[in-house]
């Protein structure tokens, strides 16, 4: 049986969870989802075997940004491939993003083709 890559998917939007999702699965990714940064960062502890993360800047408890910088400083998971999902277009923020270790911005609303390419190419071997 093939192991499906797993990816995670953190945003607080059902609906854009439940899209980013679908896309996903239908091109043969394994997918878990996460309402906010707190939640994304407990899940990408406990799942060891991620091949990579999408994840939404504006989010309550805990922000993309933040998540990001939190998982790079843990240490663990500095190769962990995380790709910024957002609505957000700022240079600063797309710089701080960058610094922090993001391997991509993909804009919302998003084509699913562009987003199914680009994750695949991010959770390549």
């Amino acid at each position: 049986m093939t192991r499906h890559k797993k990816i995670l998917v953190v945003d607080d939007s059902v609906s854009v969870r439940q899209q980013v999702s679908l896309a996903l699965i239908e091109a043969g990714f394994e997918v878990l989802e996460a309402v906010n940064g707190i939640d994304g960062v407990d899940k990408i502890n406990r799942h060891t075997d991620l091949a990579a993360v999408l994840c939404d800047i504006n989010m309550p408890g805990m922000n993309g940004l933040d998540l990001l910088e939190k998982v790079r400083a843990d240490g663990r998971n500095v190769d962990l491939p995380i790709l910024m999902l957002t609505t957000e277009g700022h240079p600063a923020l797309i710089s701080r993003a960058k610094q922090a270790g993001a391997k991509g911005w993909i804009m919302k609303p998003f084509k699913t083709e562009l987003l199914v390419a680009t994750v695949r190419r991010l959770a390549a071997p």
